[in-house]
């Protein structure tokens, strides 16, 4: 139903799913005083798959499992043990977080900052206009935000599983025993070692080689030498052939097939992008040849001009901060014409919240060989950093590409690495020479002096015989 009765049918802008990216537009051309129409589809899914299935309860969830392998670890300098998880509570302790959050993205929030709210299902009717519960409305441009699903893993006898996906496995409430999980990316690694941590015998299956395919394979590896140590069964180069009751998986691997047994299976292959069921084709608003993506611009535009993408459904990096970024690019563009900004990615970052974290910023190799871009790469252990020896964390990596004195991008396993990078992040994006950071005074014996401890070592190899002999003579 709609929000207010009294809410006329043109505006300003419209903007279709209320997650990041339509809240951060929206939110921005209310607070500058144009007339603005936000739509989701029910006021529980405001806020987005961040807040309601992905970056919020995972994060809550990983932060449980956390506090149950640190306990675990402590045993060993206790006489106290440990006892099985309780999801129920664990489960509960997510839902009660995201209720905090929800407090400040929901209909009735937005309403009294001034934006009108809609909700239900969204179709175009015209090129400026669309329908939602029979009622039109109009505006000068649209934002589609519609973000995006979990894909469907299509396999003989999936109909007799009650599968799971990130949208429904914060409903558990019992901890399986033998738990499957059908994917190693972001969201199958990060979930499948909390629950390991939790209690569970966790199996991963990967049809590739390397998991997290987006990540440098140095870094990957170390993640896996982690995660195997953790118990943690990883199945790569493995085909899932078929589901033989509603319990058994039956898998190909190394030219063999194997019968995998599971209590609960997580799907975790992908995401699919939703923008089916708009009617985009009344607003003129063109598919990929292959269906599964808009045409776009580098302006976020799609084939209609006044309408724009805004989040997962640009078909590009799935982050909330993505979505955040093409918020920015069109504030900009629709207020800065003579300076418009095109979409990059060259300062883009990201991490995945395993233990250790990765986190990876800027350019990776694979680009920079394709632009055919000098670099020199840097690489620092952390067995010998004094805070990871005391604080248990050695099984870490730093791995940067850098020309000159300026840095082109880089990646980083470690305890907290999401932290620990972001001064690189700020001389990748601020263009700081690297000596900037070298002359940084870190207080001891803070973790991030690995930023300034990887430089040391880049420099201290820049001693040279000959520039030995010129510093002994100056001495």
């Amino acid at each position: 139903m709609n929000s207010k009765n009294n809410i006329s049918n043109r505006y300003d802008i419209i903007c279709i799913g209320a997650g990041s990216g339509g809240l951060n537009v929206a939110s921005f051309m209310n607070r500058i005083g144009l007339k603005v129409l936000l739509i989701d589809k029910t006021d529980s899914n405001i806020g987005g798959d961040c807040l309601n299935t992905g970056c919020v309860p995972s994060k809550a969830l990983i932060h449980i499992a956390n506090q149950a392998y640190e306990a675990k670890k402590f045993q060993k300098y206790s006489d106290t043990t440990i006892g099985v998880t309780d999801l129920k509570k664990v489960m509960q302790y997510i839902k009660d977080k995201q209720n905090v959050i929800r407090k400040h993205e929901n209909a009735s929030y937005f309403q009294k900052k001034g934006i009108d709210v809609v909700l239900g299902e969204a179709k175009f009717s015209g090129k400026d206009k669309v329908i939602v519960n029979n009622k039109e409305y109009s505006a000068k441009k649209i934002i589609l935000a519609t973000g995006s699903s979990p894909r469907k893993l299509k396999i003989s006898g999936i109909e007799k599983v009650d599968y799971l996906t990130n949208e429904n496995i914060f409903e558990l409430n019992i901890l399986p025993k033998n738990f499957l999980i059908i994917g190693g990316g972001p969201i199958g690694i990060e979930i499948g070692q909390a629950f390991s941590r939790l209690g569970s015998k966790v199996t991963i299956i990967q049809n590739s080689n390397q998991f997290l395919p987006k990540e440098d394979i140095e870094i990957a590896n170390f993640l896996c030498k982690q995660l195997k140590a953790e118990g943690v069964n990883l199945l790569f180069e493995t085909k899932t052939l078929e589901f033989n009751s509603t319990n058994t998986l039956i898998i190909e691997r190394k030219g063999k097939k194997e019968t995998v047994f599971f209590d609960k299976v997580l799907i975790s292959i992908g995401r699919e992008l939703n923008i089916h069921g708009l009617d985009l084709e009344k607003a003129g608003i063109e598919i990929n040849s292959d269906g599964r993506k808009l045409k776009v611009n580098d302006y976020l535009q799609t084939t209609n001009k006044n309408v724009y993408v805004c989040g997962d459904v640009a078909g590009s990096y799935q982050f909330t901060h993505a979505a955040e970024l093409h918020a920015g690019i069109l504030i900009n563009n629709f207020f800065n014409p003579l300076k418009k900004k095109k979409l990059n990615y060259d300062n883009f970052s990201w991490v995945t919240y395993t233990s250790p974290e990765i986190a990876t910023f800027g350019l990776n190799e694979e680009i920079l060989k394709k632009r055919k871009e000098s670099y020199e790469v840097i690489y620092l252990d952390f067995e010998d950093d004094d805070r990871a020896i005391v604080e248990e964390s050695t099984l870490g990596k730093i791995k940067l590409f850098i020309h000159k004195d300026k840095i082109l991008g880089g990646t980083m396993i470690a305890k907290n690495a999401g932290e620990l990078i972001q001064e690189l992040i700020l001389a990748k994006v601020g263009n700081i020479p690297l000596r900037k950071i070298f002359a940084k005074i870190y207080p001891y014996p803070v973790a991030s002096r690995i930023n300034k401890k990887i430089l040391s070592t880049h420099y201290s190899k820049k001693l040279t015989p000959f520039i030995k002999r010129i510093f002994k003579l100056l001495y």
